[in-house]
Parts: structure tokens; C-alpha cells; sequence
């Protein structure tokens, strides 16, 4: 009886692990972390606990949802590229009627608590970077031209906005800097992914940049949208939104960034690809850490 029942513990842990993985927790992680910042930022107070709990839970719900509906339209793409091989679909690990089940439920429970214990706006910006990601950018441009990233990066850009919105129910040109920060940050973070996994884009069939256009065009790319999203991360400040010490970290963490990608661009080979990359993770966590350090200490 008791080795009858550690087996089925053991495959209930197995079969919510699977659901687990079709979220993208790393990814999900980060976005929660940028709508929080958004968060914290609208309001110089303390924010009511209903707009911060419930907020998260739906907007980290919707990016959940959007991630498993991107595995399930990717899953043939998924399945001949090395990094994405062992997710749940190409896997054999979970069919695709329950992944597709697991999503709509997430998107649905997701606009239902925005929009009855948050607000209308926030449900609605939330759905809309849904549809943004999940069909716009997965379905449509990710297909179809190799500046995919550029215009699907405005659904990806969108937590600290519907954090901000969450707590105030409104716009404020605030919110869009912040956003403006992420849309800015994403080409010059996946395009030195697609660098190094080039050849693997290739076979799947994606106009990622590199395969269009050549490793060397996109490296000077990556290296033109750094110089230019050090120009960007400077407009809180001169917006008057954060004082010196965010100043401060923004240029230090902008000039290693901008070094990363001048390393990147005048290598020879992709060797500094995936150290961009990685690099441009640590960026954007450092720099809305400073945001959120800036608000409370600066």
C-alpha cells in the first residue's frame, strides 16, 4: 500500500512538473518582477495589498497562459532545435489538448480577476498583450519577417505598464518609459541569442535576423540598440521620475552593456554571444532594481 502510494505521489508531481514547464518560469519570473517595479513606482506609498496580490496573480497568469500557447504553436519548431527539444510537447510529455486546456484556463481566470478585483484597464492591456504575444508575435511575425522581435517585443514590454495600471487605473507617460525601457531592451537580448543558435533557427525555417541578414549585420544591430538604449534608460531620470543614485546605475550598467556588445561586434566569431546574453538578463534586473531603490532611498 505504501509503495502504491509514494508511485502516485510520485506521478502527480511529475504531471504538474510538465504543467509547471509549459509556463516559462524564468520567463514569468521576470515579468512579475518588472510589474511589480511598475507597481511600487505608481504610487509613493504603500500599495493596497488587493491591487498588488490579485495583480500579480492575473497578469503572472496571463504570461503563463501566453507561454504555454507559444509551446504549442512552436512544439515542430521546438523539436529541432537543441535548446527547446526537452519541453513538454516535443518531449512527448503532455499532449496537446491538455496544454491547450491548461492555457485557455489560465487566460480566462486571468481576465476574470483583473477585471472584477483589479480594474477594466488592466484586464483589458493584459489581454491585449496576450493576443500580442501569444498570436501577433508566435503565429504571425515570428514566421514571417526578421524583425519579428522588434514589434512582438511590444507585447513582451508591457508588465511594468499593466503594474502601474493595476494600481492607478490609468496611463501616465511614466508607465510608458518603462515600458519604452523593455521594448528597447529586448532586440539587442534575443538577437545575441539568435546568434549563437543561428544554425538551429535555420533548420526550423524562423527569419530570425541572423540567418537573413548575416551574423555580422546583427551583431552591429545588437550593438546600435545598446547605444540606443543607453540613450533610453537615461529619461527617467531627465523626466524627473528617478534621482541620482538611478542615474548612477543606469550609465554603469548601460556602459557594460554597450562594452558586451562592442566585444560582440568586433569578434570574429560568436564566441561573446551568449555572455551578451546573459549580460543583457543581469542588465534589465539591475536597472529596474535601481528604479525601485532610486523610489524608496534616493
Amino acid at each position: 500500500m505504501a509503495i502504491a502510494e509514494i508511485a502516485l505521489s510520485k506521478t502527480r508531481t511529475i504531471a504538474w512538473r510538465r504543467y509547471y514547464d509549459l509556463t516559462k518560469p524564468k520567463v514569468v519570473a521576470l515579468i512579475l518582477f518588472t510589474t511589480l517595479v511598475g507597481m511600487l513606482l505608481a504610487s509613493p506609498g504603500m500599495v493596497s495589498w488587493q491591487s498588488l496580490v490579485f495583480g500579480l496573480v492575473g497578469i503572472g497568469m496571463a504570461a503563463a497562459a501566453g507561454a504555454a500557447l507559444n509551446h504549442i504553436v512552436d512544439q515542430r519548431i521546438d523539436a529541432v532545435m537543441e535548446r527547446t527539444r526537452n519541453r513538454p510537447l516535443p518531449s512527448g510529455d503532455m499532449d496537446t489538448p491538455h496544454a491547450l486546456g491548461f492555457a485557455l484556463v489560465l487566460a480566462a481566470v486571468s481576465v476574470l480577476i483583473l477585471g472584477t478585483l483589479v480594474n477594466p484597464l488592466t484586464a483589458l492591456l493584459t489581454f491585449s498583450a496576450f493576443i500580442g504575444y501569444a498570436v501577433i508575435y508566435t503565429m504571425y511575425l515570428k514566421r514571417r519577417t526578421p524583425q519579428n522581435i522588434v514589434w512582438g517585443g511590444l507585447a513582451g514590454a508591457a508588465p511594468p505598464l499593466l503594474g502601474w495600471t493595476a494600481v492607478t487605473g490609468e496611463l501616465h507617460v511614466n508607465a510608458l518609459l518603462l515600458m519604452l525601457l523593455i521594448f528597447v531592451w529586448t532586440p539587442p537580448h534575443f538577437w545575441a541569442l539568435a546568434i549563437k543558435r543561428r544554425e538551429e533557427y535555420a533548420r526550423a525555417g524562423i527569419p530570425m535576423l541572423p540567418v537573413t541578414h548575416g551574423v555580422a549585420f546583427t551583431k552591429l544591430q545588437v550593438l546600435l540598440y545598446t547605444l540606443m538604449l543607453l540613450t533610453v534608460s537615461l529619461l527617467p531620470f531627465i523626466n524627473h521620475m528617478s534621482g541620482l543614485l538611478y542615474l548612477a546605475g543606469a550609465v554603469v550598467l548601460g556602459l557594460g552593456f554597450v562594452f558586451q556588445a562592442l566585444r560582440l561586434w568586433l569578434s570574429d566569431d560568436d564566441r561573446y554571444a551568449m555572455r551578451t546574453f546573459g549580460y543583457s538578463i543581469l542588465y534589465l534586473t539591475a536597472l529596474f532594481g535601481f528604479l525601485l531603490a532610486d523610489h524608496y532611498v534616493g
